[in-house]
């Protein structure tokens, strides 16, 4: 499985949330690969899931990977939850 990280930048705020859906895959045990980007290069990038803010996820509609919404990259237990969702279904 391959996850994208999304902030407008492509580089600090990604990079947390990258670090932190790696904590919460590792508690999951659950492997995949993550990485992180700004929103315009995720457009054209492969993934099963993107996780963005409210305010990007829009820019990523038509995408085939499922886009995740997190209302704070830094809950560790709301990224937890929509993982988890995401895997079960």
């Amino acid at each position: 499985m391959k996850i994208l990280a999304v902030c407008g930048l492509g580089q600090g705020t990604s990079l947390l949330l990258k670090m932190n859906i790696e904590d919460v895959l590792r508690d999951l045990g659950v492997e995949a690969d993550v990485d992180y980007m700004d929103a315009s290069a995720a457009k054209s990038e492969a993934a099963d899931v993107i996780m963005a803010s409210p305010q990007l996820a829009p820019l990523l509609e038509g995408h085939s990977a499922n886009v995740i919404v997190l209302d704070s990259y830094l809950d560790k237990e709301e990224i937890k939850q929509k993982l988890s969702e995401h895997l079960e279904s």
